[in-house]
């Protein structure tokens, strides 16, 4: 279970990244100083926890929790308990109080792998059940924007972009900003129709026009090809050329 610690005090960082080195199940993958950080770090990486403090500059724990929509558990450590309500109301899997027993960050972190095996054996049945079933392409998705939910035509979609804490979507009648994360949009569309061609872009193969090199042209934009996914493009182009 791959975990990331967020609190803006040093002390707290050293304390939990202790206890979570003696728990066998338990990675940590990242430590961050700030909840920005931690939105990169979740968006670049596979986070399956975090441990997440409440009370820091910039933006709060329950804020980050806003942004990161459920993408992955959360464990509140804080030294204020009146913000536990709020907490469970954000479905986090614990609430530890500072400071901190190693007993009782063991039993939280129990509960955390529990309810990874659970959402494991229902992700693998919900897969069972879709390979049975034909799988029809959405022809618009339903985006989550700052003030409404905004339907957008797949078709009308020249390619997305993953900024700081927001994802840009760009279509033929211009931008849609969307606190969904990148990879959330990016299972919602048609897989023969859309392609990742870097950690932060995706583009539309009908809307191409060219492409030279390592950068794709659609438009007035160009559209860097990462290296890592440099290989699966190209392969994917030679199929439809």
């Amino acid at each position: 279970m791959r975990c990331l610690i967020i609190d803006d005090k040093p002390l707290a960082i050293d304390i939990l990244a202790d206890y979570t080195s003696k728990i066998s199940f338990m990675e940590l993958a990242a430590v961050a100083t700030n909840p920005i950080e931690g939105v990169s770090i979740i968006r670049e990486q596979k986070i399956d926890l975090v441990f997440l403090d409440i009370q820091m500059p910039e933006l709060t724990g329950l804020q980050f929790m806003k942004i990161l929509d459920k993408q992955c558990m959360v464990i509140l450590t804080t030294a204020y308990a009146e913000y536990a309500l709020d907490g469970f109301e954000h479905d986090v899997i614990d609430y530890l109080l500072k400071p901190i027993a190693f007993e009782r960050f063991y039993k939280a972190a129990e509960k955390a792998l529990r309810h990874l095996k659970q959402e494991n054996v229902q992700n693998i049945a919900a897969q069972i059940v879709a390979s049975q079933q034909p799988i029809q392409p959405l022809e618009f998705l339903f985006i989550k924007t700052e003030h409404r939910i905004q339907k957008v035509n797949t078709s009308d979609i020249l390619y997305i972009e993953a900024l700081q804490n927001y994802v840009s979507l760009n279509t033929l009648s211009g931008r849609v900003m969307s606190l969904q994360p990148l990879k959330k949009i990016e299972e919602q569309l048609p897989q023969n129709e859309f392609v990742r061609v870097h950690k932060s872009y995706i583009v539309s193969l009908r809307h191409i026009s060219s492409v030279e090199r390592s950068r794709i042209f659609i438009g007035d934009a160009v559209i860097p090809v990462g290296d890592s996914y440099r290989d699966g493009f190209y392969k994917l182009i030679d199929k439809t050329s």
